[in-house]
């Protein structure tokens, strides 16, 4: 067993969290990350014992622009900030993970700024893919390069060359020996290079014990990524879409498919196959702006955190602030929020009490964790299953309709069962419980010989709904004053990166963003159908899995899509 086998995800975006100034002057350190001291014992009362926080090195603007990899961004603090914050959360008992991006560079990174000084005689050159000094882009280099997303602000690091290889290593442990961190989110992994990914599991497994490795993939067959020679794990895209889809079209099926395919990937309880699973982060919508019905978010998180996989909270969602993405911008996803404002929200917000109650469920409950999965009972509206482990039942029940609805389910190994959320208590009688499951709600039911810690007291599970949460994230701090002469130009992209525009040297003419959105609208298309096209030559093409391919819109995707059919 390692740590992340029982891990429970804290997320958070540092330069929003903390305010930070959207564009990097490069003048001095602001000491932003010593704010996030109380957040630490926010993230332990959760229940939480693992934070993924990141992007935090020097970067030009939102973060995934590299400008150097050993040095924290001056806008949060310096590397001795970073390192104390460490320690602070070992000593609560946190494990950390960082964001490694290093599918691509800012163009302020040393090697990048090399080949615009050097051109053909810089020993840089091949670290970047298919630089072409015939060519040129929009920032008039005289030469062109790869990119990730279309945005020449990210260059594209050329994986399979050695000395990029090397050094991206080193970084790695350089961020151990330094920080003392247990693990890293690889950004873009969908469109990393696999012996690229091979040699950093090597690294980890070198550096220090269970050090764990999880990479950012939107699509695909997940194994291909998680497995003993690449990564731990993975982002489970797929399901948290169907968290927020299965709950608005009251439609269960289409979470328990998506579970019965992951199963089909490596089973649950029986292998060390384990998604990262979240029902929303930095990149897309808040789950509470989501979904159509706000009372949803309670069954939404029971399923989260009990479905095979490793559970993850964005910061703020377990207040339920709204989040939604306007103007293809995500700042409203990435607010700058202080603790004080949410006094007292484990007592007094139904969420956050919500999100606390299944945190120390998940960590007392080794089936959550460990058991295999079985589904017992499966409507639209109504959902059940049990994770079995070491001769032990839990089961899970979720209704998204709203009226209560009684459930006679098969269980094993107990003569009771309590409702781990409300307390209520279940008789075994021939090998079944029947239980009533409220509305819009759900529970965990745990065999008596296996309560917790301090049994729950008899009480209603509160709904949880906008109003009663705080509709949305209180105003953002000013940020301090920094030079911003230019603004960042939109993305377009569900995880994108924000491209701003400011950099030392003015851009070339702007292409038309009319002709420029319809142009990737058909590269989209046209991939789309390719990757149909490739499905159904191996066999019938479901619905479903028609609406998985249309649903992702991600270039990059869909071309590492397509080649994994070869």
């Amino acid at each position: 067993m390692a740590w992340y086998d029982e891990a429970v995800f804290y997320h958070i975006y540092p330069l929003g969290l903390l305010g930070a100034p959207k564009q990097n002057s490069y003048e001095g350190v602001t000491h932003r990350l010593r704010e996030l001291d109380p957040w630490i014992s926010h993230i332990a009362e959760l229940h939480c014992n693992a934070l993924y926080i990141g992007p935090l090195f020097e970067s030009v603007g939102h973060g995934y622009e590299t400008t150097d990899y050993k040095k924290v961004d001056g806008r949060l603090g310096d590397n001795a900030d970073l390192k104390e914050f460490v320690a602070k959360c070992h000593d609560k008992g946190i494990h950390v993970i960082l964001d490694g991006v290093f599918n691509h560079t800012g163009r302020d990174f040393f090697a990048f700024r090399d080949i615009r000084k050097m051109r053909e005689s810089s020993p840089y050159r091949d670290w970047y893919c298919n630089v072409n000094f015939w060519g040129n882009n929009e920032y008039n280099d005289g030469f062109s390069y790869d990119n990730w997303g279309g945005y020449n602000l990210l260059a594209k690091l050329n994986q399979k060359n050695p000395a990029v290889k090397d050094y991206i290593c080193d970084v790695i442990r350089f961020w151990v020996s330094e920080f003392d961190i247990d693990g890293l989110r690889l950004d873009a992994a969908d469109v990393l290079d696999f012996d690229f990914m091979k040699a950093l599991r090597v690294v980890a497994n070198e550096v220090k014990p269970d050090f764990w490795l999880m990479g950012e993939v939107i699509h695909g067959d997940y194994s291909r990524w998680v497995n003993n020679g690449t990564l731990h794990s993975v982002t489970n895209y797929v399901m948290h879409k169907a968290l927020y889809s299965g709950h608005n079209d009251h439609n269960y099926f289409e979470i328990a498919h998506t579970q019965r395919r992951l199963e089909g990937f490596g089973a649950s309880g029986k292998s060390d196959f384990r998604l990262y699973n979240f029902a929303d982060n930095h990149d897309v919508e808040r789950i509470i702006t989501k979904l159509s019905n706000k009372a949803h978010f309670t069954p939404v998180h029971i399923l989260l955190y009990t479905l095979p996989g490793i559970p993850s909270i964005y910061y703020g969602s377990e207040f339920a602030i709204e989040g939604k993405k306007e103007k293809s911008s995500d700042d409203s996803l990435r607010p700058a929020l202080s603790l004080t404002d949410f006094k007292d929200a484990l007592t007094k917000n139904p969420a956050t009490a919500l999100i606390a109650a299944l945190g120390k469920i998940r960590q007392e409950t080794p089936a959550l964790s460990y058991g295999d999965y079985k589904e017992l009972l499966l409507t639209n509206r109504q959902y059940a299953f049990s994770r079995n482990h070491d001769g032990k039942c839990v089961v899970v029940t979720v209704n998204n309709d709203d009226n209560e609805y009684p459930m006679t389910l098969s269980v094993y190994g107990a003569e009771k069962y309590i409702g781990a959320l409300t307390g209520e208590e279940a008789v075994v009688q021939n090998g079944t419980i029947q239980v009533k499951v409220k509305g819009n709600s759900g529970e965990v039911w745990i065999p008596c010989a296996d309560t917790l810690q301090s049994d729950p007291p008899k009480r209603e599970l509160p709904p949880v709904t906008g109003a009663a949460a705080g509709s949305s994230a209180p105003e953002r701090k000013a940020p301090d004053p920094v030079k911003e002469e230019k603004k960042e130009a939109p993305a377009a992209d569900e995880r994108e990166r924000k491209e701003p525009a400011a950099e030392a040297e003015a851009p070339a003419e702007k292409p038309d963003t009319a002709l420029t959105e319809a142009r990737n609208e058909g590269i989209i298309e046209g991939l789309q159908q390719a990757v149909i096209a490739l499905m159904e030559k191996n066999g019938p093409v479901t619905e479903q899995m028609r609406r998985d391919v249309y649903n992702n819109t991600h270039h990059d995707s869909l071309i590492t899509w397509i080649k994994s059919f070869r």
